[in-house]
């Protein structure tokens, strides 16, 4: 039986998101970009059982991993995704993983 993510440990979870990575690059790789995706995404919401959510300000404005120049405005977080809106488009509310948050400051 699977383990789900909230049950594992952090070594667990850098193991599958390694797993899940290579998967995704050899979809790629075959050019099968809808399995490509479905890896990808399963390691992204893998890597956000890995952040802190305490460390998430609401409120705040954050960077997206994988949009560069697209901004996202965090107004809450259920479970491990951060609701909100991207700059420009205030209208549409939205949840993206919180493992796709990025600080506005590089290096931060």
């Amino acid at each position: 039986m699977e383990k789900n993510y909230a049950a594992m440990t952090e070594q667990e979870l850098r193991t599958e998101i390694a797993t899940l990575r290579e998967k995704a690059r050899k979809a790629e790789q075959l050019g099968i970009m809808n399995e490509f995706a479905v890896y990808d995404r399963k390691a992204i919401m893998a890597a956000s059982y890995l952040v802190d959510l305490d460390k998430i300000v609401l409120g705040e404005m954050y960077r997206i991993d994988g949009a560069p120049g697209e901004f996202f405005k965090v107004d809450r977080l259920k479970g491990r995704f951060a609701w909100g809106h991207r700059l420009g488009s205030e209208r549409y509310e939205e949840a993206i993983p919180v493992a796709m948050l990025l600080p506005m400051k590089v290096g931060k």
